[in-house]
């Protein structure tokens, strides 16, 4: 199959689908879950946390649908900056796809540094007498590392993503076959008085906690996206990657949250000196078949944190790629490297943020990193996409939708919901931190970054942009060199 030029991005589109899915559920799944049951414990106060696994999941399909038509019609390096671009250009110009680029490079490598955050737990498990400076030291490390290992071409990258997802389905399914052999359903299923009672202000609360939590651990099914202009028949191959590594993560995540609970007590898991606690998978491991096997699935446990570190930082990176070459955002954010095409500023700032977020993280807790990264993202990106797929079904009827979401508009509206409730617990769920106000602040930060950059390219910023008519009524090309047709609403291409 050849090798297909994106010509105006400057990208090649080796990546198929098999190694996209595996792209997108490295990211997704990695340390995430092994590091969070405890926190979902805490938000719901007892074994019922399973709900904000559920919760999370709804969320997570419903937003990822509207990324599956989004990405379909659109295939682009930077994703949402493509998407907002062509859907806002009417009204506000290059603003919002500026302001998407400008959040993201600060929610993006957030997110990454939980990643880095939990490899230095479950480090401490195999390490005990390991101190906090050396925490800090060994995370550096982890960082410049995986930023050594992104410092190649694609198609190698995706090779090894392959291996990496490999060990993380791996190291979770481990993990989850422990679990069920030495289950309690008893300690599974025995909830705490008023475990359910919805007429109650603190069980919203701790809901909202639970769906922050929870949609964190999704986070990552629209990673492929980023890499749109990278992908093989992008019409077909982003909506599969999308919806199957949505289905396919919470199922691991649902059999992992109850085998987990069915082991270890859930009230151990509160207590900051545990090591159910801190790493809950090595408890599970620990108490099902000993320590050396605890020992050997933390270590592929630490494999699959850099893993999710690793494929999100890959795609993070092509964000401000796009953006930066249609004179959207700073130029130099807009050069490839010369031999291994891959954007070398994006990744170097991406990951020098990301080391800030780790440091920041490791001296305050995860859930205030997980706070001001959802809030930070909920603003330009989560609920501006959802408005930018009506708004593009108005404006550009015959913009080529390989892809047209199942039952709209009720994923918009349940993505939604389910943001807002997010955004407006924030702060009552974590404070002190007050993540609502930072999130503001930085997007403010970002208007006024914008009205300096369009002051430098001397052009009016707030004006309408033609639409690119290279995703209008054309065809997109296959990895074969054939056009595509739209399937119609709510079907996949086969």
């Amino acid at each position: 199959m050849p090798e297909l030029l994106d010509e105006r991005v400057g990208f090649v589109r080796r990546i198929g689908l098999f190694q996209a899915t595996a792209i997108n559920m490295s990211q997704m799944c990695g340390i995430g879950p092994f590091v969070t049951i405890p926190l979902m414990v805490a938000a719901f106060g007892g074994p019922q946390a399973v709900t904000g696994f559920l919760a999370g999941a709804v969320l997570a399909l419903a937003d990822g649908l509207v990324w599956a038509e989004l990405g379909a019609s659109l295939p682009g390096a930077g994703g949402s900056y493509v998407y907002l671009r062509q859907a806002f250009q009417y009204r506000t110009g290059k603003l919002m796809p500026f302001l998407f680029v400008w959040t993201a490079m600060l929610f993006i490598p957030l997110g990454m540094s939980t990643g880095v955050i939990g490899f230095v737990q479950y480090l401490g498990y195999v390490w005990p007498d390991m101190s906090p400076a050396q925490g800090d030291v060994v995370g550096l490390v982890v960082t410049v590392g995986i930023i050594a290992l992104l410092w190649r071409r694609v198609e190698n990258i995706a090779k090894l993503a392959v291996v990496l997802w490999t060990v993380m389905i791996a190291s979770v399914l481990l993990v989850i076959a422990a679990a069920f052999t030495h289950f309690s359903p008893e300690r599974a299923f025995t909830y705490p008085a008023h475990a359910f009672e919805v007429t109650s202000g603190h069980f919203w609360a701790g809901f909202a906690a639970g769906l922050t939590i929870g949609i964190y651990d999704y986070l990552g099914y629209n990673t492929i996206a980023y890499m749109g202009a990278e992908i093989r028949q992008p019409g077909r191959t982003i909506p599969r990657a999308v919806i199957t590594s949505i289905l396919g993560i919470m199922t691991i995540y649902l059999l992992l949250q109850i085998g987990t609970l069915g082991v270890v007590d859930w009230k151990d898991m509160l207590d900051p000196h545990s090591t159910a606690s801190s790493s809950v998978a090595s408890a599970v491991l620990e108490k099902a078949w000993g320590k050396g096997a605890a020992d050997t699935v933390t270590v592929l446990i630490l494999i699959t944190a850099v893993a999710s570190v690793f494929t999100g930082l890959l795609g993070g990176s092509r964000v401000p790629y796009d953006a930066a070459r249609d004179r959207v955002f700073f130029r130099p954010y807009g050069t490839l490297h010369p031999r291994h095409r891959f954007p070398v500023l994006g990744l170097l700032t991406m990951g020098a943020v990301m080391a800030v977020g780790f440091l920041i993280g490791r001296h305050t807790d995860l859930a205030t990193i997980i706070q001001l990264l959802t809030t930070v993202m909920v603003i330009v990106q989560s609920l501006a996409q959802i408005a930018a797929v009506t708004v593009l079904r108005r404006r550009q009827p015959g913009l080529r939708r390989p892809y047209r979401m199942w039952l709209y508009p009720l994923p918009g509206v349940v993505a939604l919901v389910g943001w807002l409730v997010i955004y407006g617990y924030a702060d009552r769920n974590s404070p002190g931190r007050h993540p609502v106000e930072w999130s503001l602040a930085w997007v403010g930060a970002g208007v006024v970054a914008f009205l300096a950059w369009a002051r430098h390219e001397k052009e009016w910023p707030f004006g309408p942009k033609r639409i690119s008519e290279e995703y209008l009524h054309g065809a997109e090309p296959s990895g074969d060199g054939r056009a595509e047709k739209s399937p119609g609403p709510g079907r996949l291409l086969r």
